[in-house]
């Protein structure tokens, strides 16, 4: 971009649409998340939508890395981010509200569950997705978005937190 263009960009008026944000946060949770763009991407959208952040150990990043830093631009302050050593301890630390399980291996779309203030999105690591015994022990909890399966193998983290958390605010907000 050339610098008459970046600064008629920056003096463009920004809108912000009415919109009623729930008075309980929406949580997302990625479970053992190991790259780090996705992680301040999230956390990105995080700040966007009040939503609080959960971090699952083991992280495959220290959270000072540069590139998690980078993604998540300087709206790191803005996010509400719990690290918990564990699954178990996450589960015990956050028993209220309900969860969702978001894996290829779900057989309900996420868009046909009705979301609420204060619900838990979980995500797994980028590689393997979230734990099997975790999914065999909630099938109905367990949520997927439709891909075309014989074209890709799963849709980015990043994208895929967006696109959920989005239709739970959509859902809230009627």
């Amino acid at each position: 971009m050339k610098k008459n263009e970046q600064m008629r960009h920056s003096e463009r008026k920004r809108v912000e649409l009415d919109f009623q944000w729930p008075e309980v946060p929406l949580n997302i949770v990625l479970v053992e998340p190991s790259i780090p763009p996705n992680t301040g991407n999230i956390s990105r959208l995080c700040a966007a939508t009040g939503t609080t952040l959960h971090l699952v150990e083991p992280l495959g990043f220290d959270l000072s890395e540069k590139q998690l830093r980078r993604a998540g631009l300087d709206y790191w302050d803005s996010v509400d981010i719990q690290v918990h050593p564990n699954l178990e301890v996450f589960f015990e630390q956050n028993p209220a509200g309900h969860r969702y399980l978001f894996s290829t291996a779900g057989k309900q779309s996420y868009s046909e569950v009705t979301y609420a203030p204060g619900d838990y999105l979980i995500f797994g690591n980028e590689m393997v997705g979230l734990p099997d015994d975790l999914l065999a022990a909630h099938p109905e909890q367990v949520c997927n978005i439709p891909i075309k399966l014989d074209c890709v193998r799963s849709l980015n983290l990043s994208n895929c937190a967006a696109i959920v958390l989005y239709e739970a605010l959509r859902q809230i907000n009627t």
